[in-house]
């Protein structure tokens, strides 16, 4: 049993790799030893979802971080991420995130941190500025 988890684990790896290239899951299968049907029920069977199905995820949640850290245009990050169909981008980015690629836009702005923010969470922490100092454990 550990040896097939370890085997579905470098599948899932290589598709994490690959997530904008075509899918041949008898590729992905022979690479861990299995046959495509036996592979694709223990995959679904550890992660919850097919193949297919996560590596679609995949590419969604790629888009979703370009959508809201670049300007490029909706089409382009649907070829970007794999999607040969602008059709099919936006009906399974509807389908899993639950808006359109241009509604999540929208709505999902680049996360901004003020420089302020930053300085402080970086700042090293010492026993001057208030906060209680640890003491170190005793040996005792």
């Amino acid at each position: 049993m550990e040896l097939l988890n370890r085997r579905l684990l470098r599948a899932r790896d290589a598709i994490d790799r690959a997530y904008a290239e075509p899918l041949d899951v008898a590729a992905i299968a022979a690479v861990v030893h299995l046959s495509a049907a036996h592979f694709s029920r223990c995959f679904r069977a550890a992660f919850g979802e097919t193949p297919h199905r996560y590596r679609q995820r995949r590419r969604i949640e790629r888009s979703m971080f370009l959508l809201r850290e670049t300007g490029r245009s909706v089409t382009d990050i649907c070829s970007d991420v794999g999607f040969t169909s602008l059709g099919t981008f936006s009906r399974t980015f509807r389908e899993i995130v639950g808006e359109t690629p241009s509604g999540f836009r929208r709505g999902h702005g680049p996360v901004v941190v003020p420089h302020c923010v930053q300085m402080a969470q970086n700042r090293p922490r010492s026993s001057s500025s208030g906060e209680a100092a640890v003491a170190p454990a005793s040996l005792g």
